[in-house]
């Protein structure tokens, strides 16, 4: 596939889009087939910059080394002067989403995550919504140090290997995108019958796609476009259905209100 690991190998004049580890099983043919669309509907060259966490797709993208990327609504956040809004996926006919709070499934006797106070816990991203600040958030509403309140805690560098991490023990709980937990769930991979979804969060702006701030007029528009027509094309119906999304669909900054208020609060402690 062409670019998907960096920027060398990207065409002098291709669409650089930055993109994280997906839950899928098939995630190289998966990204080919999305690439190819994208070129048929774009109408020039596009390269697809993969990394393994959110702050290096993040940068590239402040960087203005890549021209859009789907990122994560916290460093959406705390970056939107630097990035543009572009588009956001509908999950279940909304651009919203959970983070939940997972345990062993033989655990049933946590109920918050002040249950598990001095045990291992795990985090996918420390620039994660959903596997990083919201729990973050919750220890310091109830007053809680995040830095003494468990024994240890690990990034797990992906939602699919905190539910892996949780299911297997290594974990006594977990912060994991709701989205991509009922997606592994759905799909019958069997990595969450070892968990149990112990809370969820309120309903929070789905991980958006961003653009670099200079981003031509003409090439933002046209790839908004792309996006948000895809539920309106057959190819671009398989794409969705492979990613268990509705579609993609024109958001304001204010779907994010809600995560900015947990960066505030976690950001005072």
């Amino acid at each position: 596939m062409a670019a998907a690991g960096g920027l060398a190998r990207a065409a002098p004049d291709s669409l650089r889009v930055g993109l994280t580890p997906v839950f899928l099983d098939d995630q190289v043919g998966f990204l080919e087939r999305w690439r190819t669309w994208f070129e048929r509907r774009l109408e020039r060259p596009v390269s697809f910059v993969q990394r393994g966490n959110y702050r290096e797709v993040v940068d590239l993208v402040r960087q203005g080394k890549i021209d859009f990327a789907w990122v994560c609504g916290y460093p959406y956040v705390r970056h939107r002067r630097e990035m543009r809004l572009v588009a956001a996926p509908l999950w279940r006919g909304k651009p919203l989403y959970q983070a939940y709070l997972i345990v062993p499934a033989e655990d049933r006797r946590s109920k918050t995550l002040l249950d598990l106070r001095g045990e291992v816990f795990a985090y996918s991203d420390p620039d994660s919504n959903s596997g990083y600040l919201y729990p973050q958030y919750l220890l310091a509403q109830a007053g809680e140090n995040p830095g003494s309140f468990f024994s240890r805690s690990f990034y797990t560098w992906g939602h699919r290997k905190v539910v892996e991490a949780v299911s297997v023990g290594l974990a006594a709980g977990g912060a994991v995108d709701g989205y991509v937990w009922d997606v592994l769930d759905e799909t019958g991979s069997g990595l969450t019958r070892g968990t149990r979804i112990m809370a969820r969060s309120p309903q929070l702006g789905h991980p958006p796609f961003v653009a670099r701030s200079d981003i031509p007029e003409v090439s933002f528009h046209r790839f908004r476009r792309a996006l948000i027509d895809m539920a309106g094309d057959p190819e671009g119906t398989k794409l969705l259905g492979s990613l268990r999304l509705d579609g993609f669909t024109d958001v304001q900054p204010a779907l994010y209100d809600g995560i900015a208020r947990m960066v505030a609060r976690v950001t005072k402690s």
